[in-house]
């Protein structure tokens, strides 16, 4: 409590019942005015009973109205209500309740305040925190990125030009020795059929076209696959042997077209 609360504090007691007892003559005043006004309208209920005709009625109603207004302006008029008076008890007793309620706003206002001060802080702390890591972390890529600079070695553009066209004659070399190394094998163990089956073959009547060897006919697969990329089928001609194209087929190797079954096309393993 603060030294001016003290020395009003012995005051206090006679201020309140000041104020206590000037609020029980006001009710006894209002309601001996409430007595007056119903005395009033009693009167005016008993005046106004005769019997109204249908005509008249309504206009017999509002001047019933506009007497019961005037006699109850009357009374009022009559009436003069005692007004408290501002003394300095009175407004040391206001002044004492305004402060109070002054003191519990700004408590809790202040509460408020140092709970967000509090919020703030620990959100300060973090972001410095982040921050420092956020250094930290560019200081070690400034080390690196010096580091990096120091070892550039410089090529010149006939160097890499050399290089790639090695790499590129490097390829046809390993291409070349991968085409021969297929051949023979396709050649060792799918031969063309012998002599005994294309003379079986004519007597049958079927065609006698010249069959190509198992090699050819993927020659011909790859070729088309990498030459016309947006349509690789190519057709089963006379000098394919069934077998060959049948065995391609099961095994996935080569795929059928879809609506025309006389056109195959090698399977895009390098897809």
């Amino acid at each position: 409590m603060s030294m001016d609360q003290q020395d009003l504090d012995p005051d206090s007691t006679t201020d309140v019942e000041d104020v206590i007892n000037t609020e029980e003559e006001l009710i006894k005043e209002c309601e001996e005015m409430w007595k007056d006004m119903e005395e009033c309208q009693n009167k005016l209920s008993l005046i106004g009973t005769e019997t109204l005709t249908d005509s008249n009625a309504q206009l017999s109603l509002l001047i019933m109205q506009v007497k019961c207004l005037t006699a109850e302006l009357s009374q009022w008029q009559k009436e003069t209500p005692e007004i408290i008076p501002l003394t300095e008890d009175v407004l040391v007793t206001l002044g004492k309740e305004e402060f109070q309620k002054l003191r519990h706003d700004l408590e809790m206002v202040l509460s408020t305040i140092q709970s967000k001060n509090e919020k703030l802080k620990e959100d300060l702390e973090r972001e410095q925190q982040w921050l420092g890591e956020q250094q930290q972390i560019m200081e070690s890529l400034n080390v690196l990125h010096n580091e990096l600079k120091n070892q550039v070695v410089t090529f010149s553009k006939s160097r890499i030009s050399n290089e790639l066209k090695t790499k590129m004659l490097n390829i046809k070399e390993y291409k070349e020795k991968l085409l021969i190394t297929l051949g023979e094998f396709l050649e060792d163990h799918f031969p063309l059929p012998d002599v005994n089956f294309k003379k079986k073959k004519q007597n049958i009547g079927e065609s006698t076209a010249q069959l190509i060897t198992l090699h050819e006919i993927l020659e011909i697969l790859i070729n088309r696959l990498f030459d016309v990329p947006h349509d690789p089928y190519v057709r089963i001609s006379d000098s394919f042997w069934p077998p060959y194209v049948e065995l391609l087929l099961r095994n996935g190797i080569a795929l059928r077209h879809p609506e025309d079954p006389t056109r195959i096309r090698l399977e895009a393993f390098h897809q």
